[in-house]
């Protein structure tokens, strides 16, 4: 088994911008991160320079921008922004060979591209919210949580996707004291961030303000957080939001644990809309995704950017190396 392994990076929706975006990261990362794509050739960009491999390690032979293409024969043609059910199953499959070749051993870790979940259910009766809970269901039903990573800000929501009038129920201290430390744990692990300092943000307007705009603050919030840095975690808080996040802020702290998905993602998205990288903290192996959907509007046309593949392609890099892989 070679030193370096290449990353398993798994076709999502071929109707969507994934294909295109995959070969522009090519193209502009080179060699510089080892990866092979998995998915079905002819739904690549016409002209696309690929080397179709039988074996991940052989994508370390490829160089330059030729996409080393791990090839799977789907049922249904790539029609741009126009999603076919039939090639469903062949999505699925892509994920679940990119898993197992992860946890086999044979790819440094998975990054996956966008998936449409309505597709998934009508075409394969996917039984899953997104990719982040088949992921945690492949590795045999592990506790997670998502991260959305760059440079200048990491969040992790505590409650995801909820309606806003369900959230005061769902963020119960059992919840939140288990995001804190599956968080702590995966900034250790994949971030390689020895005893990462976790901002907590309070719920209501100016973390309620003493009680007077809210009482989880006082009443189980604060006093869930001492209870967690007299164990000797470094977390403080809660935090009111808005003021959490300009630099000076944001330099006093790691990442940032949020009560629900908005309050983590507004921020993130305003930093690095670009550059922003899914990450899943948990799992046995590494996962990243970029930070956005399948684009059905411009999928095609050659106008989509790879940034935020190329920085999860980068992440996913530098995670495995922090996991020492």
């Amino acid at each position: 088994m070679p030193d370096i392994l290449p990353i398993a990076v798994s076709c999502g929706e071929p109707a969507g911008i994934g294909a295109e975006l995959v070969v522009k990261a090519r193209a502009q990362l080179g060699s510089e991160v080892p990866f092979f794509w998995i998915g079905d050739p002819a739904h690549l960009p016409r002209g696309a320079r690929i080397a179709q491999i039988d074996r991940p390690e052989a994508a370390l032979s490829v160089h330059g921008d030729v996409l080393p293409v791990l090839a799977q024969e789907f049922a249904g043609v790539a029609v741009p922004g126009q999603p076919d059910p039939a090639n469903a199953a062949g999505v699925v499959a892509a994920i679940e060979q990119a898993v197992a070749l992860t946890m086999a051993g044979k790819a440094a870790a998975v990054c996956t591209l966008p998936i449409n979940k309505k597709v998934l259910q009508d075409g394969a009766g996917f039984g899953f919210p997104g990719h982040t809970e088949f992921l945690a269901h492949l590795a045999g039903g592990v506790d997670v949580v998502m991260c959305l990573a760059s440079d200048r800000l990491k969040v992790v929501p505590a409650t995801i996707h909820i309606p806003l009038s369900e959230v005061p129920r769902a963020l119960t201290p059992a919840r939140l004291e288990r995001v804190i430390r599956l968080t702590a744990a995966g900034m250790e692990r994949d971030f390689g961030i020895i005893g990462p300092r976790i901002a907590v943000a309070g719920l209501n307007p100016h973390a309620g303000e003493g009680g007077n705009m809210g009482r989880e603050e006082v009443d189980w919030i604060a006093p869930l957080v001492a209870r967690l840095a007299a164990e000797g975690l470094a977390v403080y808080g809660p935090l009111p939001a808005d003021t959490m996040f300009h630099a000076r802020a944001r330099a006093g702290y790691d990442v940032a644990v949020c009560a629900y998905h908005d309050q983590a993602l507004i921020p993130i998205k305003t930093l690095a809309f670009d550059e922003g990288v899914n990450v899943t903290l948990g799992l046995p192996f590494i996962r990243t995704s970029p930070d956005h959907g399948t684009a059905f509007d411009i999928a095609g046309k050659g106008i989509a950017k790879p940034e935020s593949v190329v920085a999860a392609l980068r992440m996913a890099a530098r995670m495995a190396a922090a996991r020492g892989r």
